[in-house]
C-alpha cells in the first residue's frame, strides 16, 4: 500500500469519526430537548391537577360566578390538549387570563382568603409556577444549543445529511405573560 493511500484512508477515517461524533451530539441534544419538553408537560400537569381544587374551593364561597368557573375549566382542557410549543403558548395565555379572573372573584370573599385549604392551594400553585418557569428556561437553553449546533458550520452539513430539524422555543406571545401572576389573598 502506498503512502498516499494510507494518508487518504487516515483522512477518511478522521472525517468518518468526526461525522459520527457530530451525529451523536445532535442525537443527545435532541433527546435532551424532548426530555425537557416532557418536564414542562409534567409541571403543567401538576398545575392543571391543582386548578380543579382551586375552582371547587372558590365555588364554595362564590356560587354565583358560574361563567368564571366554566372559563377556567375550558381553558384548562384546551391547555391539556395542546401538543406543540406554539399551541401550548396560546392555551397558556387563555388559562392565565381565566385564572386571573378566578383570583379576582376570590378577592371579594375575605372568609375564602382565610381558608386554610385555599391558602395551601395558593402556595402549591406558586411552587408549581416556579417549577414551570425553571422547566421552560431549561427547555429553551437545550433548544438554543440544539438549534445552534444545527446551524454552525461544519455541523450543519451533518445535520442536513441526517435530516435534523430545528425545534421551536417555548416563548411567551403576550407581553402580560412575562410578569408572574399575582396570587395574593
Amino acid at each position: 500500500m502506498s503512502t498516499t493511500a494510507i494518508i487518504v484512508l487516515a483522512v477518511l477515517a478522521v472525517v468518518l469519526l468526526w461525522a459520527m461524533a457530530m451525529y451523536n451530539r445532535f442525537v443527545r441534544l435532541r433527546v435532551r430537548a424532548e426530555e425537557s419538553w416532557r418536564d414542562i408537560d409534567t409541571q403543567l400537569k401538576r398545575r392543571w391537577d391543582l386548578i380543579p381544587n382551586v375552582v371547587e374551593t372558590v365555588k364554595g364561597y362564590a356560587t354565583h360566578e358560574r361563567e368564571v368557573f366554566e372559563r377556567v375549566t375550558q381553558a384548562r382542557a384546551h391547555a391539556q390538549a395542546a401538543t406543540t410549543p406554539k399551541e401550548l403558548e396560546a392555551a397558556e395565555t387563555q388559562l392565565r387570563s381565566a385564572m386571573v379572573n378566578l383570583f379576582a372573584v376570590a378577592e371579594a370573599y375575605p372568609q375564602l382568603k382565610a381558608n386554610e385549604n385555599f391558602l395551601q392551594l395558593q402556595n402549591s400553585l406558586g411552587e408549581v409556577e416556579d417549577a414551570i418557569q425553571k422547566s421552560r428556561r431549561y427547555y429553551n437553553a437545550i433548544v438554543r444549543d440544539f438549534n445552534t449546533a444545527l446551524q454552525v458550520f461544519p455541523g450543519s452539513l451533518v445535520a442536513a445529511v441526517f435530516g435534523f430539524k430545528p425545534r421551536e422555543f417555548f416563548a411567551l406571545e403576550d407581553e402580560a405573560q412575562r410578569e408572574a401572576p399575582k396570587v395574593k389573598f
